[in-house]
């Protein structure tokens, strides 16, 4: 793992601890916060899916 890969992650971790609680404290109803997480991981991963697809 080179330098390119470890600074995004790190970024990346830095960002989540950062949006992490006020994401928690907006969705105080379990069935609100499962709806916001999928809506998330369906973004994220049509993110990862578009740049594997640009970036192979």
């Amino acid at each position: 793992m080179g330098l390119e890969e470890i600074i995004p992650g790190i970024f990346l971790v830095a960002v989540l601890i950062l949006v992490f609680p006020s994401f928690l404290k907006s969705n105080l109803k379990s069935r609100q916060l499962f709806i916001n997480l999928f809506i998330w991981s369906i973004i994220v991963l049509s993110i990862m899916i578009v740049s594997y697809l640009i970036f192979k």
